[in-house]
Protein backbone atom coordinates (compact mmCIF):
# COMPACT_ATOMS: atom_id res chain seq x y z
CA UNK A 1 0.00 0.00 0.00
CA UNK A 2 1.72 3.28 -0.75
CA UNK A 3 0.70 6.46 0.84
CA UNK A 4 0.91 8.44 -2.49
CA UNK A 5 -2.44 9.78 -3.85
CA UNK A 6 -4.03 9.54 -6.58
CA UNK A 7 -3.85 13.27 -8.55
CA UNK A 8 -6.96 14.97 -9.78
CA UNK A 9 -7.17 15.66 -13.56
CA UNK A 10 -6.97 19.69 -12.72
CA UNK A 11 -3.83 19.76 -10.99
CA UNK A 12 -1.50 19.26 -13.63
CA UNK A 13 -2.90 22.57 -15.53
CA UNK A 14 -3.24 24.20 -12.59
CA UNK A 15 0.70 23.95 -11.53
CA UNK A 16 1.69 24.26 -14.98
CA UNK A 17 -0.16 27.07 -16.81
CA UNK A 18 -2.20 29.01 -13.98
CA UNK A 19 1.25 30.45 -13.17
CA UNK A 20 1.59 31.72 -16.32
CA UNK A 21 -1.66 33.42 -16.60
CA UNK A 22 -0.75 35.19 -13.83
CA UNK A 23 2.32 36.17 -15.17
CA UNK A 24 0.19 37.41 -18.54
CA UNK A 25 -2.54 39.10 -16.95
CA UNK A 26 0.18 41.26 -14.22
CA UNK A 27 1.96 42.37 -17.33
CA UNK A 28 -1.02 43.52 -19.04
CA UNK A 29 -2.91 45.06 -15.77
CA UNK A 30 0.61 46.88 -14.71
CA UNK A 31 1.13 50.46 -15.34
CA UNK A 32 3.52 51.20 -17.52
CA UNK A 33 5.65 53.99 -16.27
CA UNK A 34 9.01 53.18 -17.77
CA UNK A 35 10.60 50.19 -20.16
CA UNK A 36 10.31 47.48 -17.71
CA UNK A 37 8.51 48.01 -14.59
CA UNK A 38 5.42 46.26 -15.69
CA UNK A 39 7.99 43.34 -16.78
CA UNK A 40 8.96 43.44 -12.86
CA UNK A 41 5.37 43.23 -11.31
CA UNK A 42 4.44 40.62 -13.63
CA UNK A 43 7.94 38.77 -12.62
CA UNK A 44 7.05 39.14 -8.98
CA UNK A 45 3.54 37.85 -9.80
CA UNK A 46 4.81 34.95 -11.72
CA UNK A 47 7.16 34.01 -8.85
CA UNK A 48 4.52 33.89 -5.90
CA UNK A 49 1.89 31.81 -8.54
CA UNK A 50 4.74 29.64 -9.16
CA UNK A 51 5.25 29.04 -5.48
CA UNK A 52 1.52 28.79 -4.99
CA UNK A 53 1.08 26.35 -7.38
CA UNK A 54 3.91 24.21 -6.08
CA UNK A 55 2.33 23.95 -2.41
CA UNK A 56 -1.03 23.36 -4.19
CA UNK A 57 0.68 20.48 -5.77
CA UNK A 58 2.06 19.28 -2.33
CA UNK A 59 -0.83 19.59 -0.14
CA UNK A 60 -2.99 17.57 -3.01
CA UNK A 61 -0.75 14.81 -4.32
CA UNK A 62 1.65 15.22 -1.54
CA UNK A 63 4.32 15.41 -3.60
CA UNK A 64 5.96 18.04 -6.39
CA UNK A 65 6.87 16.74 -10.20
CA UNK A 66 10.32 16.97 -11.16
CA UNK A 67 9.91 18.99 -14.25
CA UNK A 68 7.84 21.70 -12.60
CA UNK A 69 10.16 21.70 -9.52
CA UNK A 70 12.87 22.54 -11.95
CA UNK A 71 11.00 25.45 -13.38
CA UNK A 72 10.29 27.00 -10.22
CA UNK A 73 14.09 27.15 -9.25
CA UNK A 74 14.87 28.79 -12.13
CA UNK A 75 12.21 31.27 -11.68
CA UNK A 76 12.92 31.77 -8.12
CA UNK A 77 16.93 32.26 -9.64
CA UNK A 78 15.85 34.66 -12.18
CA UNK A 79 12.84 35.94 -11.02
CA UNK A 80 15.19 36.95 -8.01
CA UNK A 81 17.61 38.69 -9.86
CA UNK A 82 15.43 40.23 -12.21
CA UNK A 83 13.85 42.03 -9.30
CA UNK A 84 16.65 42.76 -7.16
CA UNK A 85 18.82 44.26 -10.33
CA UNK A 86 15.74 45.68 -11.63
CA UNK A 87 16.79 43.97 -15.49
CA UNK A 88 14.86 42.33 -17.08
CA UNK A 89 17.24 40.40 -19.26
CA UNK A 90 17.80 37.87 -16.16
CA UNK A 91 13.59 37.11 -16.80
CA UNK A 92 13.77 37.03 -20.30
CA UNK A 93 16.50 34.28 -20.54
CA UNK A 94 14.38 31.99 -18.07
CA UNK A 95 12.86 30.53 -20.93
CA UNK A 96 16.55 29.36 -22.39
CA UNK A 97 17.79 28.15 -19.47
CA UNK A 98 14.64 25.85 -18.69
CA UNK A 99 14.31 24.84 -22.44
CA UNK A 100 18.47 24.16 -22.72
CA UNK A 101 18.23 22.52 -19.03
CA UNK A 102 15.52 20.10 -20.54
CA UNK A 103 17.28 19.19 -24.35
CA UNK A 104 20.30 18.56 -21.77
CA UNK A 105 18.37 16.21 -19.63
CA UNK A 106 17.21 14.20 -22.10
CA UNK A 107 20.16 14.02 -24.08
CA UNK A 108 22.43 12.79 -21.12
CA UNK A 109 19.72 9.75 -20.26
CA UNK A 110 20.10 9.05 -24.04
CA UNK A 111 23.75 8.76 -23.40
CA UNK A 112 23.14 6.44 -20.68
CA UNK A 113 20.87 4.34 -22.97
CA UNK A 114 17.87 5.68 -20.69
CA UNK A 115 15.03 7.52 -22.54
CA UNK A 116 13.79 9.86 -20.03
CA UNK A 117 10.60 10.09 -21.40
CA UNK A 118 9.75 6.06 -21.39
CA UNK A 119 8.73 6.53 -18.00
CA UNK A 120 6.69 9.68 -18.06
CA UNK A 121 4.50 8.44 -20.31
CA UNK A 122 4.74 4.95 -21.26
CA UNK A 123 1.67 4.18 -19.12
CA UNK A 124 -0.72 6.46 -21.58
CA UNK A 125 1.47 5.10 -24.85
CA UNK A 126 3.54 1.98 -25.41
CA UNK A 127 5.81 1.92 -27.26
CA UNK A 128 8.98 -0.36 -28.42
CA UNK A 129 12.57 0.94 -27.01
CA UNK A 130 13.63 2.40 -30.57
CA UNK A 131 10.48 4.53 -30.64
CA UNK A 132 11.27 6.07 -27.10
CA UNK A 133 15.02 6.10 -28.48
CA UNK A 134 13.17 8.29 -31.06
CA UNK A 135 10.81 10.34 -29.61
CA UNK A 136 13.33 11.57 -26.70
CA UNK A 137 15.75 12.41 -29.01
CA UNK A 138 13.37 14.66 -31.25
CA UNK A 139 12.35 16.58 -27.79
CA UNK A 140 15.82 17.14 -27.07
CA UNK A 141 16.61 19.03 -29.81
CA UNK A 142 13.10 20.74 -30.23
CA UNK A 143 14.01 22.12 -26.92
CA UNK A 144 17.52 22.87 -28.09
CA UNK A 145 15.73 25.15 -30.64
CA UNK A 146 13.30 26.47 -28.58
CA UNK A 147 16.44 27.67 -26.05
CA UNK A 148 18.01 29.36 -28.96
CA UNK A 149 14.53 30.97 -30.09
CA UNK A 150 13.98 32.42 -27.36
CA UNK A 151 17.02 33.78 -27.23
CA UNK A 152 16.50 35.26 -30.51
CA UNK A 153 13.32 37.03 -30.14
CA UNK A 154 14.00 38.72 -26.66
CA UNK A 155 17.56 39.91 -28.09
CA UNK A 156 15.75 41.63 -31.68
CA UNK A 157 12.19 42.09 -30.27
CA UNK A 158 10.11 44.46 -28.17
CA UNK A 159 9.16 43.44 -24.61
CA UNK A 160 5.18 43.04 -25.88
CA UNK A 161 6.79 40.79 -28.24
CA UNK A 162 8.67 38.62 -25.92
CA UNK A 163 5.79 38.22 -23.48
CA UNK A 164 3.10 36.94 -25.85
CA UNK A 165 6.16 34.50 -26.95
CA UNK A 166 6.49 33.47 -23.68
CA UNK A 167 3.04 32.89 -22.73
CA UNK A 168 1.16 31.96 -26.34
CA UNK A 169 4.40 31.37 -28.63
CA UNK A 170 5.97 28.52 -26.89
CA UNK A 171 2.93 26.73 -25.77
CA UNK A 172 1.69 26.31 -29.15
CA UNK A 173 5.07 25.34 -30.46
CA UNK A 174 4.93 22.67 -28.39
CA UNK A 175 1.80 21.72 -28.88
CA UNK A 176 2.29 21.60 -32.34
CA UNK A 177 5.70 19.77 -32.15
CA UNK A 178 3.84 17.01 -29.69
CA UNK A 179 1.22 16.29 -32.29
CA UNK A 180 3.68 15.97 -35.01
CA UNK A 181 4.88 12.95 -33.35
CA UNK A 182 1.66 11.45 -33.52
CA UNK A 183 2.63 9.30 -36.92
CA UNK A 184 6.50 8.47 -34.83
CA UNK A 185 4.31 7.00 -31.84
CA UNK A 186 1.61 4.78 -33.99
CA UNK A 187 4.58 2.95 -35.52
CA UNK A 188 6.29 2.58 -32.70
CA UNK A 189 3.40 1.85 -30.66
CA UNK A 190 2.79 -1.98 -28.68
CA UNK A 191 0.20 -3.65 -29.74
CA UNK A 192 -2.84 -4.46 -27.60
CA UNK A 193 -2.94 -7.89 -25.90
CA UNK A 194 -5.83 -9.17 -25.77
CA UNK A 195 -7.02 -11.03 -22.52
CA UNK A 196 -6.71 -14.66 -23.88
CA UNK A 197 -9.96 -16.33 -23.61
CA UNK A 198 -10.71 -18.84 -20.96
CA UNK A 199 -11.58 -22.59 -22.15
CA UNK A 200 -14.83 -23.43 -20.34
Amino acid sequence: MTDKKAEPAWLKPVVDYVPLAIFFAAYLSAPKTDDNSSLLTATAALMIATAIALVISLIVARRVPMMPLITAIIVGVFGGLTLWLKDDTFIKMKPTIVEALFSLILLGGLLFKKPLLKPLLSSAWPMDDTGWHKLTLRFAWFFASMAVLNEIVWRTQSTDFWVSFKVFGLMILTLLFAVAQARLMQRHALPIEADAPKDG
